[in-house]
């Protein structure tokens, strides 16, 4: 049976796909030539966009791309460097420093989608129609042009680009580093973030308990910084909605996602129409199945009764994936295997590290990396299928350029959650069991749950906050009491909270 001594010489990434090293002169080079090219890339076409013809303002927008590609990899390499151990105070101000040379740099160049925002229709539909080299940007022009209703003047949009990085941004890094430093006591050891999460989905119930009290200990204990970080960003958003008139708190959002308002209603509340006949039936059926009549908040992503628990080695997570990409797609599993074989994925759980997982695109020159916490558990072979999904999306939309080749989530959530399903077909096929393929698909229940009704119930949480925030600021015990509401209403009547 695999232990934890399976979960040993778990694969890093190599980041020398980027620069040799955080001192490499590679670095120095690349910020120093890109502040050149976008001076000189100022002095060129500000105030001239509409006096261009179409050949003449594709070959701007290439120059733009250009240098939009070498900023995004100094961009993603500090991002990166700094995600694999948030703790570190070498890491983070490196990640701070090219943060704060990129924003002065593109200080140069903010004018440029601005002042393409302000060529009216005709003007660039004109400039399209004769200009083959331009049209191949249209989707691109199109995208950006969202923005035109919201966009603020050219003073007030350069202040808000520059002082972004000691706002909004300073107030995340102080909450990523402030979670990444905490440990959580349970018995003799100090676990963190991401290993005392891990511990809500034991097979032990005085693990989830212990495990769950450690969290509300060490997090109330912190609880002042997490209250101030809420009210300033929220307050932050708020003014900047405000000037820019958005109609509501999400609106910024979902016109980043290309979806409009009212799609995204209707979506939250047919959610919110069937919490009852999903997320409450399923979490009572839970507790019948556990032999309670409620379950208690540490309970709610325990496994289900004669479910597998063992620990599952890497090489076998990794075999079950690309197995299951394979029998969809070998092309699909080719490209997969280039994030094993070629060091673009990091997977140990660490102190210090971030928390989380995702797969961050970087830039076409570069490839994809993925991060994850592997623990052995199911849920983790299902973040890994989910994250390759994104991570082999990015390899095929990067022949579309820097400019073109980013997706909105309503698109790139699609290839994940397919990922995610595809290695959960392979599971379920390859089980000969009747009772462990119930309790299977159960699970798949359940983490489809996570997947719609939490995140709604999420997002209906910070419109809340949002909300309120308008009136004032807002107490520790007043955004729990937001955050129990949306818990109450979301997962029901089954679960004692």
């Amino acid at each position: 049976m695999p232990t934890k001594n399976s979960l040993k010489n778990l694969p890093c990434w190599d980041l020398t796909h980027f620069y040799p090293a955080m001192d490499s002169k590679e670095i120095s080079n690349d910020l120093k030539n890109s502040d050149n090219r976008v001076r000189r890339f100022q002095k060129l076409f500000m105030g001239k966009l509409a006096s261009l013809e179409g050949d003449l303002l594709a070959s701007a927008i290439r120059e733009y791309e250009d240098i939009e590609e070498v900023l995004g990899k100094l961009s993603s390499y500090a991002q990166l460097v700094y995600a694999e151990n948030i703790s570190n105070n070498k890491n983070a101000s490196f990640y701070q420093n090219i943060s704060e040379k990129i924003n002065d740099i593109t200080s140069f160049f903010l004018f440029f989608e601005l002042e393409i925002n302000k060529l009216n229709d005709s003007e660039l539909e004109f400039k399209l129609e004769n200009s083959e080299n331009l049209r191949v940007y249209a989707p691109w022009l199109r995208d950006i042009r969202v923005l035109r209703p919201y966009q603020l003047s050219d003073e007030v949009e350069q202040i808000l680009h520059e002082k972004s990085i000691t706002s909004r941004q300073s107030w995340h890094r102080l909450f990523e580093e402030t979670l990444a430093d905490l440990r959580f006591p349970l018995g003799k050891k100090n676990l963190t973030c991401a290993q005392i999460l891990n511990n809500l989905s034991s097979n032990k119930e005085d693990i989830r308990k212990n495990s769950a009290k450690s969290i509300g200990k060490t997090l109330s204990g912190n609880i002042k910084i997490f209250t101030q970080v809420t009210n300033v960003l929220a307050k932050d958003k708020g003014m900047e909605d405000k000037w820019r008139n958005f109609p509501d708190s999400i609106s910024s959002r979902n016109l980043n996602n290309l979806v409009e308002d009212e799609v995204v209603e209707s979506l939250i509340a047919t959610v919110k129409n069937n919490y009852e006949n999903l997320s409450h039936r399923y979490y009572k059926i839970k507790a019948k199945w556990m032999g309670k009549k409620k379950l208690n908040y540490w309970d709610r992503n325990a496994p289900l009764p004669g479910e597998k628990t063992a620990l599952i080695p890497w090489d076998e997570a990794t075999t079950l994936v690309l197995g299951a990409y394979h029998d969809f797609s070998p092309a699909m599993a080719n490209i997969g295997k280039r994030f094993f074989m070629e060091g673009w994925i990091d997977a140990p759980a660490r102190a210090g590290k971030d928390s989380g997982a995702f797969s961050h695109p970087t830039v076409p020159s570069v490839h994809p990396y993925i991060l994850m916490n592997y623990q052995g558990k199911n849920r983790d072979i299902m973040t890994l299928a989910h994250e390759l999904g994104h991570g082999i999306h990015q390899v095929l939309s990067a022949e579309q350029g820097t400019l073109m080749s980013d997706t909105p989530l309503t698109l790139a959530e699609t290839a994940s959650v397919f990922g995610e399903q595809l290695t959960f077909r392979a599971l379920l096929k390859r089980e000969t069991s009747d009772k462990q393929r119930n309790l299977m698909i159960a699970n798949k229940v359940e983490d489809m749950l996570n997947t719609v009704v939490r995140q709604i119930a999420f997002c209906e949480f910070e419109r809340k906050v949002h909300q309120e925030r308008k009136k004032g600021e807002l107490s520790s015990d007043r955004i729990g009491e937001i955050w129990m509401d949306v818990q109450t209403e979301s997962l029901g009547a089954s679960i004692k909270f």
